[in-house]
């Protein structure tokens, strides 16, 4: 795996700040993908991340626990070199991108949002972190964001938010034929953000709205694989719900990717949800260690019928 070398800070923040990446172009298509291409499979290949927490550069190589780990350029490389592998890749996030390192006390998110929309996110949803300056400073960074906003259970029409068109309940994303619904689902803030950085903002119940627009996708829109972008948390020892009761709690979706709990995840939990159909939950711990992977082969009438689960650690 290779890297983007920068000589000091003030090299890579402008190159961050003020240009763009330049990131290597490989050959698509693996023999394996060729032949069950030509046998009518269609391939996705869903990437994401949770919890990055303004984790630009690599922890030190002193670190106790990640020495030399993570970092977006290693993690930019690594995806543009999958998609130069395959053909349909959605790339995804669950929240808390802000918070964590001096670049986002220096510049209050620009630099994440920058940098996620030049390794072209898709789509991300709200963490609690992200409303650590408020959703005037989410609205101000947006400028700098090339992706979409998920949530389908915060009412921010009294908020700055409201003045924002990338906020939506659900995206649809096509992927050659195959059409993925994606909805987003966030923590009940109180406690966990200042009340002035929130006003306005109203929690709904995610139980709720996510089967709300689950269905909507599912069932309206005919998608042939809905993901819930959550930030409530993997599980908790108290009935607070987390990812695990949304999943048995709901219908119609296919994968919850979550965060919150900075949970490290080597394959999904496979659970049933409340109409005793599987329902895959997953989550990549924190600060962009890993890089999560599953690819899904469906059949030429968009059935699911193959998947294969392959985190990169960065």
């Amino acid at each position: 795996m290779g890297d983007l070398k920068f000589q000091n800070r003030r090299d890579f923040l402008k190159y961050t700040l003020g240009t763009t990446f330049v990131l290597s172009g490989l050959n698509s298509y693996s023999s394996e993908n060729v032949n069950l291409h030509k046998k009518g499979f269609k391939k996705l290949t869903i990437l994401y991340t949770n919890d990055t927490h303004s984790r630009i550069e690599p922890f030190p190589v002193n670190d106790p626990k990640y020495p030399g780990e993570a970092g977006c350029a290693k993690r930019a490389f690594l995806i543009d070199k999958i998609r130069s592998e395959e053909e349909n890749v959605l790339l995804l996030d669950a929240g808390d991108i802000f918070q964590g390192t001096p670049y986002f006390n220096y510049f209050n998110g620009e630099v994440e949002y920058k940098l996620m929309s030049l390794m072209k996110y898709d789509a991300t949803t709200f963490g609690n972190h992200d409303f650590d300056l408020g959703s005037e400073n989410i609205l101000k960074q947006m400028t700098h964001a090339s992706f979409d906003f998920i949530n389908c259970n915060y009412d921010l029409k009294d908020t700055a938010l409201a003045k924002n068109k990338k906020v939506f309940p659900y995206k649809i994303y096509k992927k050659g034929s195959l059409k993925i619904g994606v909805l987003g689902v966030g923590i009940d803030l109180q406690n966990l953000v200042d009340k002035k950085f929130i006003n306005g903002l109203i929690y709904n119940d995610p139980v709720i709205n996510a089967n709300k627009w689950a269905e909507v996708l599912k069932k309206d829109e005919k998608c042939d694989y809905v993901i819930c972008l959550s930030h409530l948390g993997y599980k908790y020892d108290n009935a607070k719900l987390s990812d695990i009761g949304l999943a048995t709690q709901t219908k119609n979706i296919d994968l919850i990717i979550g965060g919150h709990t900075h949970t490290f995840l080597n394959n999904p939990d496979v659970l049933k949800n409340i109409e005793a159909s599987e329902v895959q939950v997953t989550q990549v711990g924190w600060a962009g260690i890993w890089l999560g992977r599953i690819d899904i082969n469906f059949s030429p009438y968009n059935k699911k019928i193959l998947q294969s689960n392959s985190n990169h650690k960065i």
